[in-house]
């Protein structure tokens, strides 16, 4: 037990247990001096090397740490206490705090008959002296352990349930700000996407027009012509601040589109789920063109969401995708042979990695100009399509 965890009412016991047995060891070397015994002063000096027994062991850092040191520790206090025992019948009173010891110190399967032998022996003290027998002589013994027995391994399983709760409570902080911290890089990847989005669609597209628009007006004007030095001017800061916007987007693509192509991140992803999941394969069709960023993260979060859901809820043994690239298209073809289910009464299922399941995925499709379709029946797998058309200046 880690004495850092315990309460100041727990910490005042082991003072009480100390107290009680040096009272009772006192109360029978006194009873042996009033009365006269014989052997007062045998009495007297066996209730004094118990008690410097008890002390060395409390004050000893080995009991507490070896088990070994503590069984030999409780051998020579039984011993010292035995030989009490046989001098005054007084010394049967120390059982109790001895009970308490015996189970604290040894394990349940040599504590209990610790406290067996312990009880016998205070119970033949009794009879050894010649006192007259009484239903007490069997009864207080047998009780003080019966009670100490209960008392201990009570508090042993109030012990156990407390760390337990302790530790219980330790994992839901920790998974909670596991949680937080999940959330908050969730929150972070869909504003990077949100803004690469929103600076591809505005900001690089209007560039691009105003540029275009430029290059037309300097063809129609004379190359002398004072207004063509301008428009050159204009359309060269339109293609500047246009590359300058294309780099904003680059940093702001996913992690996982940052380290390499758009077919490689989707191989790295089959590598990931084949691990735990189905066995995952990845093909490409058609010559790759380098794609919009914009592109390049529905294709990748389509993938993430449908592989996750296929991983989580399918049941699959073996799934595989495949990008393809057409002439004026490119399409995301995620396929399994899971247990399928009913496209048109399914309830949206979060995705994993950003998804945020079908109806998600259709967002994304439809913000891009593109179509997502469903194919799927139970028991039959699932095939999911994800088509986008490619922009004018990648397919020409």
């Amino acid at each position: 037990m880690d004495s850092r965890t315990l309460t100041p009412v727990l910490r005042v016991l082991p003072l009480c247990l100390h107290a009680l047995l040096a009272g009772l060891l006192a109360l029978a070397a006194i009873r042996a001096v009033a009365d006269g015994t014989p052997h007062a002063h045998a009495v007297v000096a066996a209730a004094a090397v118990t008690a410097a027994v008890y002390a060395a062991g409390v004050l000893s850092p080995a009991v507490h740490r070896s088990p070994r040191a503590a069984a030999l520790w409780l051998a020579a206090l039984g011993a010292a206490w035995l030989a009490l025992l046989a001098l005054s019948p007084d010394g049967l009173w120390a059982a109790f705090p001895l009970y308490f010891l015996l189970l604290h110190l040894l394990p349940v399967r040599w504590g209990l008959p610790a406290v067996a032998v312990t009880a016998g022996a205070a119970i033949g003290s009794f009879l050894l002296h010649g006192r007259t027998i009484t239903p007490g002589t069997f009864i207080g013994p047998l009780l003080g352990a019966a009670v100490a027995v209960a008392t201990v391994l009570g508090y042993r399983a109030l012990y156990r349930e407390s760390e337990t709760r302790r530790e219980l409570i330790e994992e839901l902080i920790s998974t909670r700000a596991e949680l937080a911290e999940a959330e908050h890089q969730a929150g972070v990847l869909a504003e990077r996407e949100r803004l690469a989005r929103e600076i591809h669609d505005t900001l690089a597209q209007g560039l691009s027009s105003i540029q275009l628009l430029l290059r037309a007006a300097e063809r129609t004007l004379p190359e002398d012509a004072p207004a063509a030095v301008h428009v050159r001017r204009a359309r060269q800061a339109a293609q500047d601040n246009l590359a300058e916007a294309r780099r904003f987007v680059r940093a702001l693509t996913p992690p996982d589109l940052e380290r390499g192509s758009l077919a490689g991140a989707l191989e790295r992803l089959c590598t990931l789920a084949s691990g735990p999941g189905p066995a995952v394969q990845f093909g490409i069709s058609g010559t790759p063109v380098e794609l919009p960023t914009p592109y390049e993260v529905a294709l990748l979060r389509t993938a993430q969401s449908a592989l996750a859901n296929t991983v989580r809820h399918a049941a699959a043994g073996r799934a595989e995708i495949t990008l393809s690239f057409m002439d004026t298209s490119v399409s995301l073809d995620v396929v399994d042979d899971g247990r399928g289910f009913d496209p048109t009464t399914a309830a949206p299922v979060p995705g994993g990695d950003g998804g945020f399941g079908l109806p998600a995925m259709r967002s994304r499709a439809r913000s891009l100009g593109g179509t997502l379709s469903v194919e799927s029946a139970p028991g039959q797998g699932t095939a999911l399509a994800l088509t986008l058309p490619l922009p004018a200046q990648v397919s020409a």
